[in-house]
């Protein structure tokens, strides 16, 4: 028998579960155990990586997803610990994290489960890793908000225990199946999981079953892990928040007996989030349905008053509102088929389909139904202002409110915390992603001894202990740590230390294949160039960017080239602005693009785009004698071209041009 069993249930989280198996073979180096793995029938490669990789680790493949409770029940059957643990794969461990939880057994002869702090990826307290059992009251209040608008009430907060200090050891209802920790005895007396929960509320059920048993269930705040929380479901065509409320009630139904107001209040729970889910999933659809809807009815308002003349008296009052309803519905409609309204991305060519579209059918439907032709004339007034206002809205809602939107064309501004050879690898692979930029800041050391060096052009600019104000000063949003370099422990220790930074921390694969953090999973292996599909050379692409390029500089052209071009006859010398305004007119003529590479439209045989007034060579942080960097800029952008990607752009120059001083 060995001291330890490691339980580990995986659905299609290969990349966090390598990380995992990493911590938890360094947290068990001096711990006599064992590992099992079961996975659920995952697609993703998990067996295989498992197999290659980790062969001394225990494995059971199973053909179909059985559900985490039974998968859990299968490796328990088999264990032979002393004690077992189960956690997540998504999670991460400290070094000592079975050394403290050891002890404590030992200490505490009457804790026959306990769970330790389980930390979110930005180093806050993950609520569910303590609870209280969901009897009426507790769900009640948990249902309706009352535990989040009075979470330091111990009559409010019952179910997530938030009036109870998170850095103190006590004695709770239930802790989180992502990490709990038993005594053999335990499983021995009560068994496993019942297999009536097929995710959530099964950890829930062990919990009461073990304190029905004469056992004490602890939460254990001496030592933590990190949880990336949801990854496994986020990978399914599972509905969470049902399962979730529908554990709830047969929880409460088993333990409880039935109940008819817990009953109703937890379908209400399901009902009221699902709507909630739902508008979350779709608000931009339905505000775009909206604004569309409201934008065509202020056009025929205006259309009527416009077109209003002793000839023609505007609409009849016994067809008002209708006949600014009706058709304002119906160009939503249409708009939808068209594909205009999609839940992630709002499309202006779609929507200037979807008008033509509309127009012509509106225009029939006068012929048909002639008693409602009031006036065509309104009607083309009508969709000239559309095609004005529609494409206005979009480009200005996506400038303005959807600052993000395309975030991930910024240079992520990345630090590496490491100074071997592998964090060496990373910076390299991470400056040679097409997918996404990162622009390296530096390196982080373990000690400030190594500040100032210089590793392969790589400066060590900080160590660990002075790491948030690294990140602060330097406007820091990725912290990357080389795995091989840093332990977990300290991997911790920082996140702890920046919580309530905005942040991101990944941590990266052994093998610097893939990176993990706060909800994401990326793949870092460099892709063949000839396998990418660039945007540049789509034709829709081409459309857009040339009619981008044609509107913007005869807009230059009539109301800001006049005045520069005099300024550059009385004050000959010229700055970056001036030289932009200037060179509009090669943009007019179709020589040049607003945006694009700097000296060359092509990259080996690879098109690049025309030759750009400004682009990412001039708006981010890089050594115009960088060949190889500005390379990968020009190949990114071709990758990645779109029109909010050169309004970007062009307004990041401009920003530039006017508020950085040029050396």
């Amino acid at each position: 028998m060995v001291d330890l069993s490691i339980i580990i249930v995986n659905y299609n989280v290969k990349e966090f579960l390598q990380n995992l198996l990493n911590s938890l073979i360094k947290a068990t180096a001096n711990i006599s155990s064992e590992i099992i793995v079961v996975d659920n029938a995952s697609d993703d490669g998990s067996v295989q990586i498992i197999k290659k990789r980790f062969p001394e680790i225990r494995l059971i493949a199973n053909e179909k997803n059985v559900g985490f409770g039974s998968a859990n029940n299968q490796a328990l059957e088999l264990s032979k610990g002393k004690f077992i643990v189960l956690i997540n794969p998504d999670t991460l461990v400290k070094e000592d994290t079975f050394d403290k939880l050891l002890n404590f057994f030992d200490s505490t002869p009457k804790a026959g489960l306990a769970g330790c702090k389980v930390l979110n990826p930005d180093g806050t307290l993950q609520l569910a890793c303590r609870r209280g059992f969901p009897k009426p009251w507790t769900s009640f209040t948990k249902v309706f908000g009352l535990s989040k608008l009075f979470p330091h009430s111990k009559l409010f907060a019952r179910y997530n225990l938030t009036y109870l200090d998170e850095n103190k050891t006590y004695e709770v209802d239930a802790i989180s199946g992502a990490f709990m920790m038993m005594r053999r005895e335990v499983f021995n007396e009560i068994g496993g999981f019942d297999t009536k929960f097929f995710m959530y509320g099964e950890d829930l059920d062990f919990c009461y079953r073990t304190q029905q048993a004469g056992y004490k269930v602890y939460y254990f705040s001496d030592t933590e892990i990190i949880h990336f929380k949801g990854e496994s479901t986020k990978r399914s065509n599972i509905d969470e928040t049902k399962l979730f409320y529908n554990a709830m009630h047969l929880f409460v139904k088993k333990h409880f007996s039935s109940s008819f107001l817990v009953s109703s209040i937890l379908q209400f729970a399901i009902i009221f989030r699902r709507i909630f889910a739902f508008i979350n999933t779709f608000k931009f659809v339905m505000l775009a349905a909206l604004l569309d809807f409201t934008f065509f009815i202020g056009a025929i308002v205006l259309a009527e008053k416009i077109y209003k003349s002793d000839h023609w008296l505007g609409f009849p009052t016994d067809v008002k509102p209708w006949i600014f309803i009706l058709p304002a519905l119906l160009q939503v409609i249409i708009s939808y088929l068209a594909g205009a309204y999609k839940r992630n991305w709002l499309s202006i060519l779609k929507s200037f389909i979807s008008l033509i579209i509309g127009f012509v059918i509106l225009s029939a439907l006068t012929f048909f139904f002639k008693q409602y032709a009031f006036s065509r004339a309104v009607v083309v007034l009508t969709y000239l202002f559309l095609i004005f206002l529609y494409p206005l809205w979009r480009i200005l809602f996506k400038i303005i409110i959807l600052k993000n939107l395309g975030g991930s064309s910024r240079a992520s501004r990345t630090l590496i915390v490491g100074t071997g050879s592998k964090a060496i690898d990373l910076a390299s692979k991470l400056r040679s992603d097409l997918n996404v930029l990162h622009n390296i800041i530096g390196l982080v050391g373990l000690d400030m001894q190594e500040v100032g060096k210089k590793i392969n052009g790589y400066k060590i600019i900080g160590s660990i202990d002075n790491i948030k104000k690294l990140i602060l000063n330097q406007k820091v949003n990725q912290v990357i740590f080389s795995a091989p370099d840093i332990s977990f422990d300290k991997m911790f220790s920082v996140v702890s230390l920046c919580q309530g930074v905005n942040v991101d921390f990944l941590v990266s694969g052994s093998e610097l294949d893939f990176l993990v953090g706060k909800s994401i999973a990326t793949n870092i292996d460099n892709v063949p160039l000839l396998k990418m599909y660039y945007n540049i050379s789509s034709p829709t692409h081409k459309f857009l960017k040339r009619s981008l390029d044609i509107s913007l500089s005869i807009l230059i052209l009539i109301f800001i080239y006049p005045f520069v071009y005099i300024f550059n006859k009385l004050k000959a010398s010229r700055n970056n602005f001036r030289e932009f305004v200037l060179t509009t007119p090669s943009v007019l003529i179709g020589q040049k693009s607003f945006v694009g590479p700097k000296t060359s439209s092509y990259h080996n045989d690879l098109y690049l785009g025309k030759l750009g007034l400004t682009g990412f060579w001039f708006t981010e942080t890089v050594s115009k004698n960088d060949g190889n960097e500005i390379n990968k800029l020009n190949i990114f952008y071709a990758k990645n071209q779109n029109l909010w990607l050169d309004l970007e752009i062009i307004g990041k120059t401009i920003s530039k041009m006017f508020h950085i001083k040029e050396k």
